[in-house]
């Protein structure tokens, strides 16, 4: 079984949807039905820094992250169904935790 992360970005077409509490509610309910969920936050907004360079903010906004475990990436994308932020017209990054 493999992990993956989902970010979240704060791009949703519809704000409403994206940040309707009742609606995380039941997704998350869902994620933990699945017995599949390993956590997740909200992220606040952030600043890039270089060696050298001037600090900037962050070009992405991402909004949050879900750490959850599939067969493969194809099945990490079940998850995508009812998450607010995508249902919403919103970015949901998904990335392979890759195993040591």
């Amino acid at each position: 079984m493999a992990e993956f992360i989902l970010f979240m970005h704060d791009d949703a077409v519809d704000t409403a949807i994206a940040t309707d509490h009742n609606l995380w509610a039941q997704y998350m309910a869902s994620l933990h039905a699945s017995g599949r969920f390993d956590g997740g936050s909200s992220i606040g907004t952030g600043t890039v820094f270089r060696k050298g360079r001037a600090d900037t903010a962050a070009a992405t906004v991402i909004s949050g992250y879900l750490r959850v475990r599939a067969e493969n990436a194809d099945a990490a994308r079940r998850f995508l169904v009812g998450n607010p932020v995508y249902e919403a017209g919103g970015t949901v990054e998904i990335r392979e935790l890759p195993r040591p």
